[in-house]
């Protein structure tokens, strides 16, 4: 996501980690201004798109949540 206001209180910055885990790929989504972090976990045969935009999902709720 690109850097820039989205109104919630966030920089829009998100770090993406990716750990293969067997046949398994775990996924962290970190806010770069507050440092939340979520974690997905996704099969391999994903594509990294499917995987970040999970991911994205799941950390976009989780920063709701806190305001």
């Amino acid at each position: 996501m690109a850097p820039g206001r989205d109104g919630k209180g966030s920089s829009g910055e998100v770090l993406f980690e990716f750990k293969q885990i067997g046949a398994q790929v775990r996924v962290a989504a970190i806010d770069a201004r507050t440092g939340i972090e979520v974690v997905i976990i996704a099969p391999v045969t994903a594509t990294q798109i499917q995987m970040q935009s999970l991911a994205l999902a799941k950390l976009k709720r989780r920063l709701e949540n806190t305001q």
